[in-house]
């Protein structure tokens, strides 16, 4: 199976990364992919840039080394309402948007009922395109409500490579994206292969992505990156303006 765009990449921006944009898209280019996406984390997370960051983005050229980009963000789920921390105004602007959970920038109680009505509350949001990593037992979520959700709101759900690494901080994360791929493939939804990447060397690495989908036995048809043509049919593009559609 080939992938031709990684959806899920951070910058020296989200101040916990260890390459500029640019060696990213190169790293990309010479993996083969015909994409790439620059989601850095949104201003909440400690030490992540300014919300000015963002809204100069449409200085960088949509097309390098040959790829194009998708200069986007990872936005923190604030709380129970699915609040995220950037204004409507700037994600207009972006070409791809997650919204994930991060301990560290969730304001409400880690109870399973009120994660799952945060993230549900966030898939509303007509400019969340993502859900990126909902996997940690630490903050549990009703998987198969969220699944019902993307599927009603047209929201793509990450499987996280990052997540499955042994040395990974999330708990639970591959029994909780075992049940979470058995559940789309059950309701035909949409999933997505993010790396997660904080350095360029991890670009395109799907090691232990690709055992669960051996393990689940998951249709190539219900996995949105494996075209880049595909996947931004299936982002939520109508909010975007035409400038940020098109490689420049």
């Amino acid at each position: 199976m080939k992938i031709e765009i990684d959806t899920h990449t951070h910058t020296l921006a989200s101040g916990h990364a260890y390459n500029t944009i640019w060696e990213m898209a190169k790293e990309a280019a010479e993996r083969g992919f015909k994409g790439l996406a620059i989601t850095d984390h949104a201003p909440a997370m400690p030490g992540g840039p300014h919300a000015y960051y963002f809204q100069n983005l449409r200085v960088i050229p949509r097309k390098k080394y040959g790829i194009e980009l998708l200069l986007g963000v990872e936005l923190n789920i604030r709380n129970e309402s699915g609040e995220i921390d950037m204004k409507e105004a700037t994600l207009k602007e972006m070409d791809i948007r997650i919204a994930s959970l991060h301990d560290s920038c969730y304001e409400g109680e880690k109870e399973k009922e009120k994660i799952t009505r945060a993230y549900v509350n966030a898939m509303e949001n007509p400019y969340v395109d993502i859900i990126g990593h909902p996997d940690d037992d630490r903050v549990p979520v009703d998987l198969e409500e969220l699944v019902l959700a993307a599927k009603r709101t047209g929201t793509l759900l990450e499987v996280n490579n990052s997540s499955l690494r042994p040395t990974a901080f999330r708990v639970g994360a591959r029994k909780n994206i075992k049940k979470l791929m058995e559940l789309c493939k059950e309701n035909n939804v949409m999933i997505v292969l993010g790396t997660d990447s904080h350095v360029d060397a991890d670009i395109g690495d799907y090691t232990y992505t690709e055992e669960i989908l051996k393990e689940t036995d998951f249709p190539e048809e219900l996995i949105a990156n494996t075209s880049l043509e595909k996947l931004k049919s299936l982002l939520k593009y109508h909010t975007l303006p035409d400038k940020a559609r098109q490689p420049q």
